[in-house]
């Protein structure tokens, strides 16, 4: 326990160096079994989940491949998914950040993702921002997803101890509780399975190494393949987003509409 508190005490140092102008080491290139061959064949029709992020997405201090998403994309394929993890993590980002690109980048897919991964919320954590407006950012998320009529897996975080007792009452329930109000599939606390595990973390003591990401993977991969859609799930968001092209908003008199 006593170790668990020392590498939650050193995130706040961590993560505040972590921005988007940041240059990230590179960690060592690893094998792992999500590289093996699939066991069970690839079939059906491609499923895009939408990985939408910070750092903890974003593969900070990775190389290319070593990234949650790309490790996840591999492990989902090893059961048969036909999964294709769109990567949109961007380092330093918070809930604020996240909320004021996320039309954007849903305007910006190919095609509309069946899910989507949610990891937001340290950053303001360790900038002490209040609780009650990380709470409300991922609602604003949680909600523009709902009408998206997209599902979502949210990823939790844990408040640093050395915020205190307070605030860690308020900023902790977060997620459970939007988690439990959009029907999300929840994981409780991401870096759950790195935390107090220094070979699985960078030196920074707050990113997790390319095992580390292969341990998070192994630990969630389930709730990922869990949370995709039925078939009639599926078919059922491709109706009701047909029905809402179908009937075009109408342009106030003098507004000039302006094509996507």
């Amino acid at each position: 326990m006593r170790a668990l508190t020392i590498s939650l005490l050193m995130l706040p140092l961590a993560l505040a160096a972590c921005d988007k102008a940041a240059t990230p080491p590179v960690a060592e290139e690893t094998m792992s079994a999500l590289e093996a061959p699939p066991a069970i064949p690839v079939m059906g029709p491609e499923r895009p989940i939408l990985a939408f992020g910070d750092s903890l997405l974003a593969g900070y201090g990775l190389n290319d491949g070593e990234s949650y998403p790309d490790r996840l994309e591999q492990a989902l394929r090893g059961r048969g998914i036909n999964a294709r993890v769109i990567n949109a993590g961007v380092s330093g980002d918070t809930t604020e950040a996240g909320l004021e690109r996320l039309d954007f980048t849903l305007s910006s897919q190919k095609e509309k993702p069946e899910l989507a991964i949610i990891s937001l919320g340290g950053n303001d954590m360790l900038r002490g921002l209040p609780p009650a407006t990380t709470r409300n950012n991922l609602e604003a998320i949680l909600q523009r997803l709902k009408q998206e009529n997209i599902k979502v897996v949210l990823l939790g975080m844990l408040a640093a101890p050395n915020l205190g007792k307070d605030y860690a009452a308020k900023f902790n329930p977060i997620y459970a509780q939007l988690a439990e109000k959009y029907d999300a599939a929840l994981v409780p606390f991401f870096l759950q399975p790195v935390i107090d595990k220094p070979d699985l973390m960078q030196e920074d003591h707050m990113h997790p190494t390319a095992l580390g990401v292969d341990a998070i993977v192994t630990a969630t991969v389930d709730d990922v393949a869990d949370a995709l859609p039925t078939g009639a799930e599926a078919e059922a968001s491709e109706a009701a987003q047909g029905d809402e092209k179908a009937v075009p908003p109408t342009a106030s008199a003098g507004e000039e509409r302006i094509a996507p």
